[in-house]
């Protein structure tokens, strides 16, 4: 009897736990593409390649990271970035400075050369971000494949958390893609391979703080405040495209917890970044994660999460044959 009521409760939960999850979601699995391509590994094609660019190129990783954000935050992970066109997500301004995509180009090639029509763009960002995180740090993490990509592309559609969002402000973006604030304050560790403009901070944080002439954000440290105003990013508009790191020089190509170090130092450059230790609700989050070694598997995690947002699957949207273009 007792069996038979266990087995009776994990039924019950799987039923809840399936309820909760999106119909596309549900739809996902590890190994998606084992047996489809002709005897290719697919996810081992996409490895190979992915590799061979972070050896000559290891920005890759902050591309990719960025462009997997840009598509997931968007109507979900369903390759509307990838559509090139006037008036597509491409287009947006947000958008402009997204890299990555001749990779991902050169990633469809190869598979629709081995097995035509079978693997998604949709799946082919979320498998080539895993292995540039991977061959960054030398941590796989599984993720589930079978997306399909969507028929949709249109530039107002993308609205992206600014470099200025409050804690509340980034918090309820991400609450609009099922992910949590500990989800948020993870994922924007990716920021320690990141780098943005001076024109993202000059006047919120250095030049015009509040809307004040000359104020200059009192939560950055004066030293880092000094530093950007007399070197990286003096008051001229010529300084506008010059480039800042978002996490420590030294550490700015690794996949690593410094970032969240910088915080506690008031060291963050976007106030989007530093709002997470200043506000009481998210610090906690950024000690735990700057003070332990979670992030290492946190932020795997937090990827893989993100990767399922709103997904096509079955015989929805198509498996684009040129990932720029729809069928």
């Amino acid at each position: 009897m007792g069996h038979t009521k266990a087995a009776v409760l994990v039924v019950v939960l799987a039923v809840v736990v399936l309820g909760l999850a999106t119909d596309g979601q549900a739809q996902l699995q590890n190994g998606y593409y084992t047996g489809k391509c002709r005897g290719d590994d697919v996810e081992a094609v996409v490895r190979g390649i992915v590799k061979a660019r972070f050896a000559q190129d290891s920005a890759i990783v902050a591309h990719f990271l960025r462009l997997l954000f840009h598509e997931c935050g968007v109507n979900g992970c369903d390759g509307g970035l990838l559509i090139d066109g006037p008036g597509t997500e491409k287009t947006a301004k947000p958008n402009l400075s997204v890299k990555g995509y001749d990779l991902i180009a050169t990633i469809k090639m190869e598979l629709e050369k081995r097995c035509p029509g079978v693997v998604s763009c949709s799946d082919i960002e979320i498998l080539a971000t895993r292995d540039a995180v991977n061959a960054s740090t030398g941590q796989g993490y599984a993720v589930r494949t079978g997306r399909r990509d969507r028929r949709r592309s249109i530039a107002t559609d993308v609205k992206l958390p600014g470099p200025d969002f409050t804690v509340p402000q980034a918090a309820a973006f991400f609450g609009t893609l099922g992910l949590s604030s500990d989800d948020m304050v993870v994922l924007l560790g990716a920021h320690t391979v990141g780098v943005a403009h001076c024109s993202m901070i000059k006047k919120s944080r250095l030049y015009s703080y509040g809307g004040k002439a000359g104020a200059t954000d009192p939560s950055m440290d004066p030293e880092l405040a000094s530093i950007y105003k007399t070197y990286v990013c003096p008051n001229t508009a010529s300084s506008d495209n010059n480039i800042v790191f978002l996490d420590d020089r030294s550490s700015a190509s690794k996949l690593d917890n410094s970032f969240y170090k910088m915080l506690q130092r008031r060291r963050g450059a976007l106030m989007v970044d530093q709002n997470l230790y200043n506000d009481g609700s998210t610090r906690w989050m950024v000690d735990r994660l700057a003070n332990t070694d979670h992030f290492r598997w946190l932020f795997p995690q937090a990827l893989a999460k993100l990767g399922e947002v709103n997904v096509l699957t079955g015989t929805q949207g198509e498996v684009r044959r040129v990932c720029s273009r729809f069928n």
